[in-house]
């Protein structure tokens, strides 16, 4: 919208003190054009902003034009950025919009408080988008016009009609009861019911959304973190999941359990080593898991893992054997 364009241009030249139309333009993601009607605009309205001329020139605001929002200390202030910086956000199409609040939250505050806090949010991260071993955390796309109708069905308690690709299906179109939306590592689920079962939904396999006028039937209030526990556990316990008795080296604990669905039995073992049993997802999540892990594991049981894992081994020997 114009309006929120116009307020986001204010906050950018009192965070900036002076930006050029195509700095202005980038930030906006608009025409220089669009810019400079903007800027007119606000002339129009009082607001004043005046053009500097020159190889260094662009547009500011006189000093001392700006809104003061009390109350926030320091440590409420910081809060505000660091939540601001989650990427969530982006998975429930409320990207820009966040980016406009930080904005105005940043211009707002008392002076005091303005640039330490906004120096200290620089030096905490969160959720970067690579971990130390350069694997990228790739979030998934979600068309805006999707996500904002499925947001709209959500927050006011309406049915709501999705055209849900299922894995190995045909798209569907189907009615559900939304009840709320999770992101988790940069992907959007939405919770629904339908017909009066539990249903969860990916939104990056949600190819259309048409909110309803007819009333979700849903509780009042939900525990969200509750309902996808709860959700994520009944997941865990279906499906061709396997059970896999393995010994492992305790360093590399970790990176077996951020891969395993569920550890059912851990204890150690008589060398050091652990002896635990483990589900994961199918036979093939288990081998490509142990395989992972090289010779820091043993898979025990059951035989058929064992027997995959020494046919991959063979198969990769025989691959770099020398030549004769």
């Amino acid at each position: 919208m114009r309006a929120d364009r116009l307020v986001s241009l204010v906050l950018l030249l009192r965070q900036h003190g002076r930006l050029s139309a195509a700095a202005l333009a980038r930030e906006l993601e608009v025409s220089t054009r669009t810019v400079l009607r903007d800027i007119e605009a606000l002339s129009a309205a009082g607001v004043p902003v005046y053009a500097e001329r020159g190889r260094h020139g662009g547009f500011a605001l006189l000093p001392g034009f700006r809104t003061e929002l009390t109350g926030l200390n320091h440590d409420e202030a910081l809060a505000l950025l660091i939540a601001g910086s989650r990427r969530g956000a982006q998975a429930f199409g409320l990207g820009s919009a966040l980016a406009s609040a930080m904005l105005k939250v940043v211009d707002a505050l008392p002076e005091s408080y303005r640039d330490t806090a906004a120096g200290a949010a620089e030096r905490l991260l969160i959720d970067p988008e690579t971990d130390l071993l350069s694997r990228r955390t790739v979030a998934e796309e979600v068309p805006d016009t999707v996500v904002a109708e499925v947001r709209r069905a959500v927050l006011a308690g309406h049915k709501l009609r999705i055209h849900y690709a299922a894995v190995d299906q045909t798209p569907k179109w189907r009615t559900v009861d939304p009840i709320g939306l999770v992101t988790v590592r940069d992907q959007g689920y939405l919770l629904a019911t339908r017909s009066g079962a539990d249903r969860t939904y990916r939104l990056s396999r949600v190819l259309a959304a048409q909110e309803l006028d007819e009333p979700a039937q849903r509780p009042d209030r939900v525990d969200l973190d509750r309902a996808w526990q709860d959700r994520s556990t009944r997941f865990r316990a279906g499906g061709d999941q396997v059970t896999v008795l393995v010994r492992l080296n305790p360093a590399r604990r970790e990176d077996l359990l951020g891969t395993a669905l569920a550890v059912r039995a851990e204890e150690p073992d008589s060398d050091g080593w652990l002896r635990l049993e483990v589900s994961f997802q199918d036979r093939r999540h288990a081998e490509w898991a142990l395989w992972q892990l090289s010779t820091n594991a043993e898979a025990l049981a059951p035989q058929w893992l064992r027997d995959s894992l020494r046919n991959r081994a063979a198969a990769l020997a025989t691959h770099y054997e020398a030549p004769s």
